[in-house]
């Protein structure tokens, strides 16, 4: 089946305010840029996006929170931005902040078809307030729910006609969980090959899991601080 749509325009076309979106990326690293700014030129507001991090203050996701389009941040590590921070501390932005391993597996579970399951990771901090405790081993886990989202958006190095991906590198850590985990999900590629010219032991997200797969025009790939030895 060729999931190949023209553009972007196409590739996005359905997503409405208020929704939840799942956003792929690590950091800076396999972050759909060219969809995120195509949400940026769609003003689309009432946000509620699944994301790792927040990008920064210039890029990435933190183009939609200066555009005030998001309401609500599901996330784990948010530390490289100022207005996320801005918007936190005042009021503006709902933050739910999960453990990093907590919020890769609730959006692997979310993709799998579990609702839910027991993690020791969070248990007597503010992260289990709210939650069951059972032991388990002499140890007390908390349980979690699984996430999922109306759109996932997805970055990977290769992918083909019918919607199979490779991930390069960083770039694997949140996208291949988050593809699984959308009801409708969106994949944006740097190199877009015919059906089977991509080898099966080496896909990292089957096809089934993807809806519509677009070839993007260019990737900035930013670096967040960037360090280097003295020459």
């Amino acid at each position: 089946m060729n999931k190949v749509v023209k553009n972007v325009e196409e590739a996005l076309a359905g997503i409405e305010d208020n929704m939840t979106l799942m956003v792929g990326g690590f950091g800076l690293c396999g972050i759909p840029e060219n969809s995120i700014a195509q949400l940026v030129k769609m003003g689309t507001k009432g946000l509620t996006c699944i994301s790792n991090n927040a990008g920064v203050d210039d890029f990435g996701l933190g183009l939609l929170l200066q555009k005030k389009q998001v309401k609500k941040m599901i996330s784990s590590y948010v530390g490289e931005n100022e207005e996320f921070e801005r918007q936190m501390l005042s009021g503006e932005l709902e933050v739910d902040l999960i453990p990093q391993g907590s919020l890769a597996e609730r959006c692997r579970a979310g993709g799998a078809g579990i609702p839910m399951f027991f993690t020791p990771a969070g248990y007597g901090t503010e992260v289990a307030e709210g939650k069951e405790v059972r032991v388990f081993n002499g140890k007390p886990h908390i349980l979690e729910s699984a996430l999922t989202a109306d759109f996932a958006i997805v970055k990977a190095w290769k992918g083909d006609t019918e919607g199979n991906l490779i991930y390069k590198a960083t770039a694997r850590n949140f996208n291949p969980m988050m593809a699984m985990a959308g009801k409708i999900t969106i994949a944006e590629v740097e190199e877009l090959v015919p059906a089977g010219d991509l080898d099966p032991n080496f896909i990292h997200t089957p096809g089934i899991f993807v809806q519509r797969i677009f070839q993007g025009e260019k990737f900035e790939k930013r670096i967040e601080q960037r360090t280097v030895r003295k020459r």
